[in-house]
Order: C-alpha cells, then sequence, then structure tokens
C-alpha cells in the first residue's frame, strides 16, 4: 500500500512540474499561462488575461485571475540601455494605442492591428512582453526592407528585445495584443 502511495505521489509531482512550466523565462521576466488564481507573487507581476485587460500585481500580493491568462513575472534585473540614433519615433505612444497602465517597472499598451495599414517605422527603446490576443499574421519590415511574417494565435506571449527598429504589417486576420514594455 505504501508503494502504491509513494508511486501516486511521483505521478501527481511529475504532472504538477510539467503544468508549471513556464512559457517564457530569460533575465528579465518569467511568463505563466495560467487559468486559475495563484499563490502570493515571489516578485512584482502584470497579470494580462486573454479577454484583454491587465493589471499589476506588488510582490507579495495574490492576483486574482478571471478566465485564462499570463502572468508575467518582473525579475530584479537591470534595464538596458536602448539608444535611438535613427530618425525614426519610439514605438509607443503611437497612433491606435492607448494606454492601460504605468509605474517604476512597466508601461502597459493595447494596440490592435488594422489590415494591410503598415504601422509607422518606429524604434522599441525597451524590451517588451507582447501577448496576443487575435488569430492573425504580422508582417515585420525592417528599414532595409528585410520582410519576416510571423503568425500568432490567441495566447500566444512573445518577448523582443529593444534595440530594433521596425514597421508591423497585419497580412492575414485579426490581430489586437497587450504590450508591457518593461522600464
Amino acid at each position: 500500500m505504501v508503494q502504491i502511495l509513494l508511486f501516486c505521489a511521483m505521478l501527481f509531482q511529475a504532472g504538477t512540474q510539467a503544468a508549471l512550466k513556464p512559457a517564457i523565462e530569460n533575465d528579465r521576466v518569467v511568463v505563466w499561462d495560467v487559468t486559475d488564481s495563484a499563490p502570493a507573487q515571489q516578485s512584482d507581476a502584470v497579470v494580462v488575461s486573454l479577454s484583454g485587460n491587465a493589471a499589476f500585481v506588488p510582490k507579495g500580493t495574490v492576483q486574482k485571475v478571471d478566465g485564462r491568462s499570463m502572468i508575467i513575472d518582473l525579475k530584479d534585473s537591470a534595464s538596458p540601455s536602448y539608444k535611438n540614433t535613427t530618425t525614426f519615433p519610439l514605438a509607443f505612444p503611437r497612433p491606435g494605442s492607448k494606454k492601460i497602465l504605468e509605474n517604476a517597472r512597466v508601461i502597459v499598451w493595447d494596440y490592435t492591428w488594422q489590415p494591410d495599414v503598415a504601422t509607422p517605422m518606429h524604434f522599441h527603446d525597451k524590451d517588451v512582453v507582447v501577448v496576443f490576443l487575435e488569430d492573425g499574421d504580422l508582417k515585420s519590415t525592417t528599414p532595409d526592407g528585410q520582410a519576416t511574417v510571423n503568425p500568432y494565435k490567441p495566447g500566444t506571449p512573445r518577448f523582443n528585445l529593444g534595440g530594433r527598429t521596425h514597421t508591423e504589417t497585419l497580412v492575414r486576420g485579426k490581430q489586437r495584443a497587450i504590450i508591457t514594455e518593461l522600464k
């Protein structure tokens, strides 16, 4: 009987570890794809729901999750400095963007791309975590004309380093994202 209980405990632990694998982990953030509230945060975090809401959750606070969400744990690492030496404006604010929140750690934006309408060419002066909310393909084009098409499904998180210049065009479907700039 004890052996069966130990075996069940090992299976439970293995399943729990697989369920707790982060969607993104690097020097700046850990991003978790969750559907339920989690224990109190070990660090400051931003919770982005797939319904398009975002909230800042200070360290030590239990976040309330309503449906599928991405929890962006903010690591206490030095923010890189990306100096804009281009002639292009910063990525945000941009026409059509809505600032959801700003504090000492982050600026969070809500942005919806329009079909076949390129964003202005822009420079990202901050690292960002993007949570895509729709099903659509974005074409990213650099100033030298190199283009890449990236498909995104609802709930896709993406971490992008700052220091890059490009324009984006929605080439298929619909696309909206909550974009968290890291300070």
